[in-house]
């Protein structure tokens, strides 16, 4: 541990040797390109900024000790990537597939596994993907057909996954397989922990609206798996999927509305005069604080040890609106010389911009999180 770790004994001494750290690195840190800069190059700098952040002790505070982390709580976590989202070090969706991943291994996987695993994804080592989404079932995991057979000591996997985020540079994947009859829904799912260089995946990147090459499809014929990576119980991978995916929509959703934050400063920077609406930047504005609030008690009651459910559906409803809300105000206050124009900041605007269409999609549709919300908590019964 550092010596400026290890003094951080509480959250507020740990913001201080962050910042100070921050400050002290800065040139480290930053991208050596301009605007948004290619995914590769995004890709290779985050490795870059996780090994500088883990070798300095930081990246390893709010990790338990038996996966090579320093303890403490996660809110320690929350406030790294916040502020490295905040000074424009890292891409939030990228840097923050590590919050979403990461718990799902210490929590399923061996003991022995999660404490060789978990140190290579927080040093930036390794890359990991998540193979839920299929083609034909949208948000319905229950309906996956991606299958694994035992086989001697081991499984074997076949069939395809789609919108996979980074499986062209991941080495390892948490995958939800059917291991049980299609009729068995969610109580015949099994997660495994799958190499990404296995012989038998064919990994094709997918080019999405904003231009980057962000989602893949991933096909797997006869893939061999040891049991040993097996997460959870066989059969048992449906509650690894639900204890997952309130993790996409904390920690991470907390990062991304440090970069909202930032964006809306920049466009209060950039707008020329007189052309920002006073008006409609107080309801962006309001929008934005609105995620915050929320996002900030998430981020408390997982500090908490307590147990995140679907609630956490209104952090993704509300960050949704408050990112579309943010870019649309920018489409209409920025000059056209500046949103068409071929210099890196405006291209980096628009890519924002497009991406954000896709904000009441990705991490689970707007429609679907509603009914969650309609269902499980304000007890409004079923889909009819």
């Amino acid at each position: 541990m550092t010596d400026a770790v290890s003094g951080a004994t509480d959250l507020e001494d740990f913001r201080s040797s962050v910042e100070s750290w921050l400050d002290e690195n800065h040139s480290k840190l930053a991208p050596a390109y301009q605007g948004s800069g290619t995914l590769e190059q995004q890709m290779s700098h985050l490795a870059t900024v996780k090994r500088l952040v883990y070798d300095a002790g930081f990246m390893r505070c709010g990790w338990p000790e038996r996966v090579g982390g320093f303890g403490g709580s996660s809110l320690m976590r929350a406030y790294l990537g916040e502020a490295l989202t905040a000074r424009d070090l890292v891409e939030p969706g990228l840097y923050s597939m590590t919050e979403v991943l990461a718990p799902t291994m210490i929590d399923y996987a061996t003991p022995e596994l999660a404490a060789t695993m978990v140190p290579a994804l927080l040093r930036g080592d390794e890359t990991w993907c998540q193979g839920f989404s299929e083609p034909g079932t949208g948000s319905n995991l229950a309906s996956l057909s991606c299958r694994a057979d035992r086989a001697g000591e081991g499984w074997r996997v076949s069939g395809q996954k789609v919108w996979t985020s980074l499986a062209q540079y991941a080495q390892r994947c948490v995958l939800l397989t059917r291991t049980g009859t299609p009729e068995s829904a969610h109580k015949g799912i099994t997660a495994l922990f799958v190499d990404m260089d296995a012989p038998g995946i064919t990994v094709r990147p997918i080019q999405a609206m904003h231009g980057v090459e962000e989602f893949s499809e991933v096909f797997f014929e006869d893939v061999a798996v040891p049991l040993a990576r097996t997460l959870g119980q066989v059969n048992g991978g449906w509650a690894v999927a639900m204890d997952l995916l309130p993790y996409e929509r904390s920690t991470s959703l907390w990062h991304r509305g440090a970069y909202l934050h930032r964006r809306l400063q920049d466009l209060v920077t950039t707008a020329p005069v007189g052309a920002l609406d006073p008006v409609k930047l107080g309801e962006v504005t309001q929008l934005l604080y609105a995620f915050v609030a929320r996002s900030r008690a998430t981020q408390h009651r997982m500090a908490n040890n307590e147990r995140l459910g679907p609630e956490t559906s209104i952090d993704k409803v509300l960050l949704a609106t408050a990112e579309q809300a943010i870019f649309d105000l920018a489409a209409e206050t920025l000059t056209p010389e500046l949103t068409v124009s071929d210099d890196p900041e405006s291209e980096r605007w628009r890519t924002a911009y497009l991406y954000a269409r896709a904000a009441t999609i990705y991490g689970g549709s707007a429609e679907i999180q509603r009914n969650i919300i309609a269902r499980r908590l304000l007890d409004l019964g079923n889909d009819r």
